[in-house]
């Protein structure tokens, strides 16, 4: 179903665009698209049209409003940012004066920023962004479905995790997005990976480079006796507590879904010589830093070391179930919006 025919518009006024908006936390109907002005850019600024974005649990979260926490970020009674959409892909379209990274023409990906707004058909964006030059063997659904997991899983892993070569990995949650990114960043750093995900997800994960594939649904990792150097909640479903006798004596829990009951396991843990409960705000580091990984994703993407994951996609006509679906929490990877026609 498309969202409601009193809410379709033309684009015959090139000084209007699309974009879907919220002003009130609910569900996904919540959503509108509506028409508003195409945005200029200022000096530093470069214009994208966007092609695709996707839909991310996190905007789950930031639409509904829940867990009330989450409202601290994003408005106690109402959301303080009213457009959705983080990952992009595009094609720069017009400059300010001071710009000299980008081009008129350049095709483009990566992140829409802390603002977000990619959920339209164009944003403004300082050239200073977390933003590159699309891979060139990548359609624009595949480099904007490519970017938050990697950004997010790498810093997670790399930084915080501190993985090394031949370290045993375990990967919670691996289908989603940042789970296949995990999956793919483990195995790129020469680590074995043992992946936990449905039945029906099994194969799929073996083929992103699990060494070892674990059924939830059948088996326990906490009861098989292995230990790892890394276990990694991708998707806030295990506890630190519970996965503590799957750790090795030196060994870190990471967990990708931010609580404050965590944050205290964090700080207890951070007092002592063993195993350790980490969390990291990957989305707050320097644009500087997250564009040298976005660079390094773009060469791993172009060499086929790691794989884009696309679940489905759905045109911006159609974000409400976009978000439906993203909301069952069952997707493989990412959900794409394509926008402007293009993927």
């Amino acid at each position: 179903m498309t969202l409601q025919e009193n809410n379709q518009i033309s684009i015959g006024n090139e000084t209007k665009m699309k974009a879907a908006k919220y002003t009130s936390y609910g569900s996904p109907e919540v959503l509108q698209l509506v028409e508003c002005e195409k945005p200029e850019p200022a000096d530093n600024e470069i214009l994208i049209r966007i092609h695709a974005t996707t839909v991310t649990a996190t905007e789950v979260t930031f639409r509904k409003g829940e867990p009330y926490f989450s409202r601290l970020f994003t408005g106690l009674t109402k959301p303080k940012l009213t457009t959705l959409g983080e990952e992009l892909s595009g094609v720069v379209e017009a400059l300010g004066k001071a710009v000299t990274r980008f081009k008129v023409g350049d095709e483009i990906f990566g992140t829409a920023g802390p603002k977000f707004g990619a959920n339209a058909e164009y944003l403004a964006s300082s050239e200073d962004g977390v933003l590159a030059i699309k891979p060139s063997n990548l359609n624009h659904e595949e480099a904007a479905a490519s970017v938050d997991g990697f950004l997010t899983a790498l810093p997670f892993l790399r930084d915080t995790g501190k993985i090394q070569q031949g370290q045993k990995v375990l990967i919670y949650g691996a289908a989603g997005s940042i789970g296949s990114a995990a999956v793919q960043v483990a195995n790129y750093y020469g680590a074995e990976v043992t992946a936990v995900c449905s039945s029906a997800n099994v194969e799929w994960v073996k083929a992103l480079g699990a060494k070892h594939v674990m059924d939830y649904t059948k088996q326990d990792f906490n009861k098989t006796g292995e230990t790892y150097d890394i276990v990694f909640d991708a998707v806030g479903k295990i506890s630190f507590s519970e996965s503590k006798k799957s750790l090795t004596p030196q060994g870190i829990f990471l967990e990708a879904a931010f609580s404050m009951g965590f944050l205290a396991k964090v700080l207890w843990t951070s007092m002592g010589n063993g195993k350790k409960a980490r969390t990291a705000a990957t989305g707050l580091r320097k644009p500087v830093e997250r564009i040298k990984d976005l660079e390094l994703l773009k060469g791993l993407l172009e060499s086929g070391q790691i794989k884009p994951v696309v679940d489905r996609a759905y045109p911006l006509d159609q974000v409400v179930e976009a978000h439906r679906y993203v909301e069952l929490g069952h997707k493989k990877g990412n959900v794409a919006i394509t926008i402007n026609g293009k993927a």
